[in-house]
């Protein structure tokens, strides 16, 4: 039993890092080809995992290998257009000037319903809303919707707006984040000083404190424990 906990644990933390590696993708997001080596990876490791006959290098090498086919392809899409189209394909114009494209659909082996359900997905129940819709090379729709039908901007009604900044955690589950409070240029002094003007004495009892996308500062408290509640 010991054994197999031992593989498991090492099998499990291999293919964590490797997939860290691979970079940063949801699974939606991932191309064809990376699809396909993270289906791969998953069923070697699970063959040395169960078997104890196995050595652990009969699941290691081929995972490695993997990682390095991957980075390697992905390095070449980087510089060159060409072989990313070979490996990745290209965009298909689903829908063009607000007309369904019967050729693309069909050398997509995309069918209509298909269509109509991703474009559901996206809020738009009437084809006659959409002027253009690109299958993406990961599978993914992305739709343009007729000018008529597009939500109204700011700049559409000639609004004035303020550049706005990423928010930014300064207290999280009662542990103030110094990094974080470093590069927004504030002390402990000043977070200290907008805690008690909100009635707050000990950041450990803070849940979330935070500067909004405006800047403005925000605060929640924990909820109190159930010794406190007693009291």
């Amino acid at each position: 039993m010991l054994i197999i906990f031992v593989r498991t644990l090492f099998l499990y933390l291999l293919v964590v890092i490797v997939t860290r590696l691979m970079g940063k993708r949801q699974i939606g997001e991932l191309q064809p080809y990376e699809f396909v080596i993270t289906i791969m990876i998953a069923d070697l490791v699970s063959v040395p995992m169960q078997d104890r006959g196995l050595s652990l290098f009969s699941g290691v090498i081929p995972v490695i290998t993997l990682l390095l086919v991957q980075v390697v392809f992905s390095f070449w899409s980087l510089k060159s257009q060409t072989f990313r189209r070979i490996l990745c394909g290209k965009p298909s114009p689903i829908i063009e000037k607000a007309k369904i494209n019967w050729e693309e659909l069909r050398s997509n082996l995309y069918h209509v319903n298909d269509l109509i359900e991703q474009l559901r997905s996206q809020g738009y129940f009437n084809l006659s809303e959409v002027e253009y819709a690109l299958l993406e090379t990961n599978g993914s729709l992305t739709v343009l919707p007729k000018a008529e039908r597009r939500p109204v901007t700011m700049g559409d009604l000639q609004l004035k707006t303020r550049p706005q900044q990423m928010p930014t955690a300064l207290i999280l589950d009662g542990k103030i984040v110094k990094e974080n409070l470093a590069r927004a240029g504030l002390t402990i002094p000043w977070l200290q000083t907008e805690l008690r003007k909100q009635g707050i004495k000990d950041p450990h009892t803070v849940l979330i404190a935070m500067l909004d996308t405006d800047g403005r500062f925000y605060c929640q408290t924990k909820p109190p424990s159930g010794k406190e509640k007693k009291r």
